[in-house]
């Protein structure tokens, strides 16, 4: 869960730096130079404008899914005059696009959806718009940009891109060096980016080649299966990076099992039980790069803004923005106390 002592409207991960401001000068004199600020109001803490906010999400059968309903109800929680209608959650698209469509005949005043496919799901976010109901689109993006006025969501190609520089710098000095890549589920688009990214980073680093890479299934059983298959198949390496913090779970079994200790290990999202891992330093779990599930308490706060119709504090325009891309940090046990907080379950 996030840290709530954090102010302004962005909280966690996903803070919005302050001090956006313009100024025009109207002549060369210095006394008639003048500053152009809106005047539009930024969302802050304290109460304003009842909002009831509608949230539809994916069914939470991962550990990063249901900490996204976790950060969305604790989110709105906080604030008195926020109502969330808030639905089961379901894998199915028929059924989420029910349920969307009855937030929808609710007329809740924002809606927020993580859609499970998000092109099923961009008919049903067009059908809210025209409806005068402005949607956040949280993580899984729509294929059309009408089909919401706002999307926030983690950065995948990011995820790989500092996962590879972190490694790369590890290795630096290493000549021959073999990397490893343990990825998701190779037919999500998500898995592309980050082994994208990945790869990237890797060519700024000449004395490194990544020899081998096997798809899991964000499983922990999948992540065993795959990970015990690579070492079989690689007697050697110096690093790993797996993708998702879940199938690292059954990863760090398969490894200790296999009594290996030669190499690194990354891993993806920011679990708890990689950050306990990180901190007690005590495996070859060295380090995690987050994909970070308080996305969900920032759609709280963007829905709330546009509910009362305020501004993000720190930036001059009078509308919140139409995309926010969370930054993925990598979390080590210099920097673990920092990030602990958001681990998830």
């Amino acid at each position: 869960m996030p840290e709530t002592s954090r102010r302004g409207l962005l909280f966690g991960t996903a803070a919005v730096s302050a001090g956006a401001f313009l100024t025009a000068c109207t002549s060369n004199e210095p006394k008639a130079q003048a500053t152009a600020q809106s005047n539009q109001p930024a969302a802050d803490d304290k109460p304003g404008k009842a909002v009831t906010i509608g949230f539809a999400g994916p069914q939470a059968d991962h550990g990063w899914l249901n900490a996204i309903n976790v950060n969305a109800k604790s989110r709105a929680e906080k604030y008195s005059e926020v109502s969330l209608e808030i639905t089961e959650g379901s894998n199915d698209t028929a059924a989420q696009i029910g349920q969307v469509k009855t937030l929808i005949n609710k007329k809740v005043d924002v809606l927020v959806i993580l859609p499970a496919d998000g092109k099923a799901l961009t008919q049903v976010g067009l059908e809210a718009m025209k409806a005068g109901i402005p949607v956040v689109n949280l993580d899984r993006v729509f294929a059309s940009p009408q089909a919401y006025r706002c999307w926030v969501g983690g950065d995948n190609y990011g995820m790989g891109l500092n996962a590879g520089h972190y490694i790369g710098e590890q290795l630096k000095g290493k000549a021959d060096a073999k990397v490893v890549e343990l990825a998701g589920i190779d037919n999500l688009e998500l898995t592309k980016q980050r082994s994208q990214g990945f790869a990237d980073a890797l060519k700024n680093y000449s004395n490194i080649k990544l020899v081998a890479r096997q798809a899991a299934d964000f499983t922990v059983e999948s992540g065993q299966a795959k990970m015990a298959q690579l070492l079989q198949a690689q007697k050697q390496f110096d690093a790993l990076w797996n993708h998702d913090d879940d199938q690292g779970v059954g990863a760090l079994r398969a490894i200790q099992q296999a009594g290996r200790d030669e190499f690194i290990m990354v891993g993806g999202a920011g679990a708890k039980s990689a950050m306990d891992a990180i901190k007690a330093d005590n495996s070859v779990l060295k380090a995690t790069v987050l994909y970070p599930p308080t996305m969900a308490a920032s759609a709280i706060d963007l829905a709330r803004a546009l509910g009362q119709g305020k501004g993000v504090p720190g930036l001059s325009e009078m509308e919140i923005p139409t995309s926010l891309t969370l930054y993925s940090a990598v979390v080590t046990k210099d920097n673990i106390d920092q990030y602990l907080p958001t681990g998830f379950s």
